[in-house]
């Protein structure tokens, strides 16, 4: 028999079970802490407006940046989610609009300076994505919604948008 005979190493019955029991206890209290910090960060996550860019486009955006679209000096296209780069682009105007949305302060301020010019005046520039958008669907008066066509159902459900091209 060698030196490391297995009495030098067994564990006596209440000492397995007292070490499994703290084992337990320790594990069950991890897990209710990792429970208890999910259900937190789910409650500091404010709910959305707007459930997707397409609601967000059609019902907040077309309404409150009203512009005169003539298909020659601004552009704009209805089917707008026909164009990978507006759908980047929109998406990105809705994510930053959320986020900013919140802040009583200046957030909405800083979203019309730094997020809605920006990305909307690259939009409807003579040589931005939709600048082979003709056509009246494409095109409204001042003061007027700009022109909206929804897109496929199923296009932008639960925030995620398929490709508009294979």
């Amino acid at each position: 028999m060698s030196d490391w005979g297995s009495e030098d190493f067994a564990w006596d019955d209440a000492e397995h079970a007292a070490a499994r029991t703290v084992g337990e206890v320790i594990d069950a209290d991890q897990e209710h802490s990792a429970d208890r910090e999910r259900g937190e960060r789910a409650e500091s996550t404010p709910a959305l407006r707007y459930a997707s860019v397409d609601e967000f486009v059609r019902d907040h955006l077309r309404w409150v940046y009203r512009r005169r679209v003539d298909g020659r000096n601004r552009y704009w296209a209805a089917r707008w989610w026909e164009y990978d780069e507006a759908v980047s682009r929109l998406d990105a105007l809705w994510r930053a609009w959320e986020h900013l949305r919140r802040d009583q302060g200046t957030g909405m301020s800083e979203w019309w300076r730094d997020h809605a010019d920006h990305h909307m005046t690259a939009l409807m520039a003579p040589d931005g994505p939709f600048s082979d958008a003709t056509g009246a669907e494409n095109t409204c008066e001042a003061g007027e919604p700009l022109p909206y066509a929804a897109p496929p159902q199923g296009m932008f459900d639960g925030g995620r948008r398929e490709p508009a091209r294979l």
